[in-house]
């Protein structure tokens, strides 16, 4: 009797600790009935834990609560001895989205035998919305970006992920289109499934629909065997359609009828093929011309453009480079042989403030790698950059952007005291205090630069 009582007060008094968490604690069974609900659970979803204790998670709340990402559905998953974690989206019973990290470890006997599941998950909606509201998120989802517009699409790909509706997303050659939707597919309900990249323009005309949707044994010459299409392997997951305006008008009709039916016929079957997957789109082109040029059907372009998203050249989000050179920099040393850890000078960096960048992203990284192998100290310089980027920068002419402010410097001679009262003015923002000293973003960096004290300045900000 005294041992079932100690057992009694040891297990109250792990609930009340538990209780106590500041994160949301869930254990269920093998077959799925919730055993365990902490308060901070409670806080999170909304729900009350007498309305889900002793009910299937997948029907105690308003949808699955990992969603697809379930990873106990069928049975006890194979661990390397760390919990499985991802982020996740959930709906609140009142309806709300709430961002949380979720991490899931599986209950086992001392049999070894699988007892069911404790998943633990912290809400990061608030501190989510505060960064984005700061712009002091550097990246999201392996986004890396602090400039305004990164935040804005940081908050769309959180509103997205939620929802299994088409997404299109516009930028120019080299922005980070796969990346933004890879992003999506990690963070949704689909991030269980496969992602499935197609290159639209890559793929030959004559075999374009039976890389899509598949083919039947002997539906044409060399096809000795049925094969599935890049919709059954997203199955479960996302397709992710690059440059989707290359795609031949007669695959855009039978593209069309998935959107609006969820099967297709694979090329020489004539049975119905059902497969469950989000699709996002990309392309470089402005559709709606490509539509206006009868070279784009209207319909389609409506049910794939339904969650529109643009990325802006890395031309329009200048602040972002130094915080990419070095992500990329930090990279690619992971990758190099080299011991050295060499580092970009500040006059390098001035110099790529200066480029246009007409690669974006995909460029700026490419530019890091050629110059950590031309480099042999400990800085990167800017005779280490390519030479194109070298000798576009002789033909600039030194910026002298107007400002609607009245600038804080006359004819934008740039002193300590001018450049420390805008950047106090500005909230440590540079793009905005060269704006109100009326001078280029590059010639205020390059002035913070030879100026250490002024560079220290900056930095509290």
């Amino acid at each position: 009797m005294n041992e079932l009582i100690s057992a009694m007060m040891t297990n109250e008094n792990l609930n009340i600790i538990l209780d106590n968490l500041q994160i949301g604690i869930i254990v269920h069974t093998p077959d799925r009935t919730i055993t365990f609900f902490n308060k901070e659970s409670e806080r999170i979803t909304g729900y009350l834990r007498e309305e889900v204790l002793g009910r299937d998670c997948h029907k105690a709340f308003k949808a699955p609560f990992c969603g697809d990402k379930c990873s106990f559905c069928d049975s006890a998953p194979q661990f390397n001895g760390t919990p499985k974690t991802y982020p996740l989206n959930l709906v609140t019973k009142k309806g709300y989205t709430r961002h949380v990290d979720m991490a899931v470890s599986p209950i086992m006997g001392e049999d070894n035998v699988f007892r069911g599941v404790i998943a633990s998950f912290r809400d990061m909606t608030e501190l989510f919305n505060l960064s984005l509201k700061a712009e002091s998120m550097s990246s999201f989802a392996g986004i890396i970006g602090n400039d305004k517009t990164m935040q804005t699409i940081f908050k769309q790909i959180q509103d997205v992920a939620l929802y299994s509706y088409p997404v299109h997303i516009h930028g120019d050659t080299g922005t980070g289109k796969e990346r933004v939707a890879c992003a999506i597919h990690d963070i949704s309900s689909f991030g269980n499934g496969a992602f499935v990249p197609v290159n639209c323009g890559a793929i030959p005309e004559g075999i374009v629909e039976s890389e899509l949707f598949g083919h039947v044994k002997g539906a044409f010459s060399g096809a000795v065997k049925e094969r599935k299409g890049r919709f059954e392997l997203a199955h479960k997951g996302t397709l992710f359609l690059d440059e989707v305006a290359e795609l031949p008008l007669q695959i855009q009709v039978k593209l069309l009828r998935f959107l609006e039916e969820g099967t297709f016929e694979k090329v020489g079957g004539e049975k119905r093929v059902s497969v469950e997957t989000r699709i996002i789109s990309a392309t470089n082109k402005d559709l709606k011309k490509e539509v206006k040029a009868g070279r784009f059907r209207e319909d389609l372009f409506y049910r794939l453009h339904v969650i529109p998203i643009f990325l802006p050249p890395l031309s329009k989000r200048k602040d972002d480079i130094p915080l990419l050179a070095n992500h990329f920099l930090e990279e690619a040393k992971e990758n190099s042989p080299d011991t050295t850890s060499p580092v970009l000078a500040k006059e390098t960096i001035a110099v790529m403030l200066d480029y246009q960048w007409p690669g974006n992203v995909r460029e700026l990284k490419n530019v890091i790698q050629f110059a950590l192998v031309r480099c042999r100290g400990d800085k990167i310089l800017p005779s280490h950059l390519p030479d194109e980027i070298v000798s576009a920068r002789k033909n600039i002419i030194p910026d002298t952007l107007p400002t609607p402010e009245k600038p804080v410097s006359a004819r934008g001679k740039l002193e300590p005291e001018s450049v420390e009262e805008a950047l106090a003015r500005a909230g440590g923002n540079k793009s905005k205090a060269a704006r109100l000293l009326g001078v280029g973003r590059a010639t205020l960096y390059r002035f913070l630069a030879r100026n250490r004290e002024m560079q220290a300045y900056a930095d509290r900000f």
